[in-house]
């Protein structure tokens, strides 16, 4: 590495957590201004607000595309301060949109800007560990992803109730401000010259190959996408559901900050277990178990056995339950599709962040909008892709039994 003393394991993981952060604050601290843009800006179709979040990540997810590529050519930290540059332009241009059409067109631009963080923090951590000890790594990062949704809506409801929505932008300049100053300031460069790959349609082409042609790849790719999907299904569909169904406003932000809490220790419980019990094990004990509790939870629901003082109770039980299996997987689903790649690691991960984004999005956007008044829409998407998820994990371990080795480069 180029650039200055490396920094030790804990300050690394908090820098890739600082980046990642970025993007999760900039999908979550919009959900309470959600009723303040709809109310401003699309009044007479108000479920249209909640494409706030989607097109965010429409936008990040073509992102992916590029900035994977560009960062192998050009080195990981050139990339990320790019993206972040453009990520700040558009939170300027957000703060000053007069219509919903605009406001959509000017997140999909920063969705653009925030592949880079995601994407290219992702590679420079393949550029220093693999297998099993990444996986380790991604889970105290993955961690931080989760606490920072989890208070991100308290966090955007008290700028809202003082600044008003446009304020959302503001902060996330500085959230951006933060994590890429951190980077140019201490973060030496973890892809040399040497190792660079020159931007070019054949080579370009050979590495896509590669990576679209290994059949477990992209059995990882694919569940990922539908890791993302139910997730990003629920963060568009979570605060109707908690004001239209149980009549919960103004405390919202405070019951997704329990329900986020709590779900943390999913990531605590990965990297307590990945070391010994393995990646794929831990991924499909989380997708087997959440297939099951969203059949039981969607059964009591529909049937009319709940009580109605348990309603609430229940949902909101379940939801925790949703962002707990996420911390169980995702990191070790992004180790498990990088193991074999960490030679192009930058294009793999743009590919890998690319097709889960955006079918994550395609999967997401139906099922936010059929939003009927009652929460089975939401549960059936989880159901079904928890169980798709689960049935493709399975694949992967009869298709490789044999554990991957850890290894420190």
């Amino acid at each position: 590495m180029s650039g200055g003393r490396a920094l030790s394991r804990p300050e690394f993981i908090a820098m890739i957590a600082a980046l990642f952060a970025t993007v999760a604050f900039s999908i979550d601290s919009m959900l309470p201004a959600l009723p303040e843009i709809a109310e401003t800006l699309t009044p007479d179709n108000v479920n249209r607000a909640q494409l706030i979040l989607t097109s965010f990540l429409f936008g990040m997810g073509l992102g992916t595309l590029v900035v994977g590529p560009l960062s192998d050519a050009f080195g990981r930290k050139a990339t990320i301060i790019a993206g972040v540059a453009l990520y700040i332009v558009a939170s300027v241009a957000a703060i000053f949109a007069q219509s919903l059409e605009l406001l959509l067109a000017v997140r999909v631009v920063q969705g653009l800007g925030a592949a880079a963080p995601r994407v290219v923090s992702l590679a420079m951590v393949r550029d220093i560990f693999a297998g099993r000890q990444m996986a380790q790594i991604m889970s105290f990062v993955m961690m931080i992803f989760v606490m920072v949704p989890a208070a991100s809506p308290f966090v955007g409801s008290i700028i809202i109730a003082n600044f008003g929505w446009r304020a959302i932008f503001v902060a996330f300049i500085v959230f951006a401000l933060i994590g890429s100053t951190w980077v140019t300031l201490r973060q030496p460069e973890t892809l040399p010259p040497e190792k660079r790959r020159a931007l070019g349609v054949a080579t370009l082409w050979s590495a896509l190959r590669e990576v679209l042609s290994h059949r477990m790849v992209l059995i990882y790719i694919a569940v990922l996408t539908l890791g993302f999907g139910q997730m990003f299904a629920f963060l568009s569909s979570v605060q109707p559901v908690y004001e239209e169904i149980y009549g919960i406003t103004d405390s919202f932000p405070i019951w997704f900050l329990c329900s986020g809490l709590l779900s943390g220790a999913g990531t605590i419980l990965n990297a307590t277990l990945v070391m010994r019990l393995g990646m794929r094990r831990l991924a499909i004990a989380a997708y087997s178990t959440q297939t099951v509790l969203s059949a039981v939870v969607l059964v009591l629901t529909l049937s009319g056995a709940v009580p109605e003082a348990l309603a609430f109770p229940l949902f909101f039980v379940w939801s925790v339950t949703v962002f707990f299996m996420a911390g169980l997987t995702f990191g070790n689903l992004n180790a498990l599709a990088l193991e074999p790649l960490g030679h192009i690691a930058g294009l793999a991960s743009s590919v890998i962040g690319a097709v889960s984004t955006v079918g994550a999005v395609i999967l997401a956007i139906p099922i936010g909008l059929a939003f009927n008044g009652t929460v089975a829409p939401l549960m059936i998407g989880v159901f079904c892709c928890s169980g798709l998820a689960w049935l493709l994990m399975w694949s992967a371990r009869r298709a490789d039994p044999a554990p991957k080795k850890v290894v420190r480069h």
